[in-house]
């Protein structure tokens, strides 16, 4: 005949020694006696309700996890309240590095990285479009060269190099269309 067992009345070390021989009714008593004052423990070094309510369930996961290897039969309550603190001052560690890490970001981004990145893509789209001019027929690149780099007019073009307007204005009309075509192509490879 079995007895019946009052779980109220146990010590720790009693319902320690019969959670170590997997007796549920020991884990929960465990569980009700420190429960609420776990929760108190952890929010007050987190004060984070959701965090220090995972923190202790954590806890406890683990305690009947472990519960035949874990040796808790002196000090149940040390061993508790030391496992929520370690775990608290993970959070914490975790939290601050975090913090830390969010922090150099918008250093970063207040500070021109962001700006010198876009500097870096802005040097070399002027790279591409500087080959790509350079890969014009000589005629044309002269003469967009003079329109869009010396600002000259198409009658100054015409002029300097013994064209005609309308050949000035079609040379500049060629080279844009070839530089859309290539520069999509570029963009779409890159």
């Amino acid at each position: 005949m079995r007895t019946v067992i009052d779980y109220d009345s146990l010590a720790d070390h009693e319902l320690a020694e019969l959670l170590s021989e997997q007796d549920r009714n020991a884990f929960a008593q465990i569980f009700k006696r420190y429960n609420s004052i776990l929760l108190i423990h952890a929010y007050k070094k987190l004060e984070q309700q959701e965090v220090a309510e995972d923190i202790v369930q954590e806890v406890f996961s683990t305690l009947w996890q472990k519960r035949e290897s874990i040796s808790v039969a002196t000090n149940l309550s040390g061993y508790l309240y030391t496992a929520v603190k370690n775990r608290a001052l993970d959070v914490i560690a975790r939290q601050r590095t975090e913090s830390r890490y969010v922090d150099s970001l918008k250093y970063f981004v207040e500070n021109g990285v962001a700006l010198t990145d876009h500097l870096v893509r802005e040097r070399q789209m002027k790279e591409i479009i500087e080959r790509e001019i350079g890969r014009l027929p000589l005629k044309m690149r002269r003469v967009f060269e003079l329109s869009r780099n010396q600002h000259l007019s198409h009658k100054e073009i015409a002029s300097q190099l013994n064209l005609s307007e309308h050949t000035v204005t079609d040379q500049i009309k060629k080279a844009l269309k070839i530089l859309r075509t290539r520069m999509g192509l570029c963009f779409f490879l890159i």
